[in-house]
This record gives structure tokens, sequence and C-alpha cells, in this order.
């Protein structure tokens, strides 16, 4: 079961998804949302902007750890944890 932050966190996701009325969970892939580079760095900056963070984008090695949801959401948890 998703928390609130998770829950914000698909809401955001869902808007910038292909749809195809599949339940976005912590566990979809966020390529099989046809969700890519220029779509995360659009959700990215969202969440930053949201919750005051900074999410470091700029190395192969962090998008590639963002495979799916809950990737996303573990990220941006431990960004707000640093941050308080």
């Amino acid at each position: 079961m998703a928390d609130q932050l998770a829950t914000d966190i698909i809401d955001k996701i869902k808007a910038h998804a292909e749809p195809s009325g599949e339940e976005i969970t912590l566990d979809t892939e966020l390529t099989s949302l046809g969700i890519h580079s220029l779509e995360l760095t659009e959700i990215i900056f969202d969440l930053e902007e949201e919750y005051g963070i900074e999410i470091e984008m700029n190395t192969v090695e962090a998008w590639s750890s963002l495979k799916n949801v809950g990737d996303m959401v573990e990220a941006v948890r431990g960004l707000i944890a640093q941050k308080a």
C-alpha cells in the first residue's frame, strides 16, 4: 500500500504517462509507461519544486537507477529526509 508521498508521485507520473488503463504501482517500470528522458526530467522538476529538494540527474548512473516508480519514491524520500 502506498503512503501519501508515493501516491503524490504516482499522480505526477500519471500526468506524463501514456494511458494504458493499468494501475500504476511502486513496481511499475517507468519505461512501460512510455516515460523516457524528457518526461522523466519534467517529473523530476515537478518533484523538486513541490518538495524543495534537488535531484542530481547529471550522470548516466543516476538516470539508470530510476527503473520503476518505487525507485523514484525512495529517491525523493531520501532527499526529503536529508533536508529535514
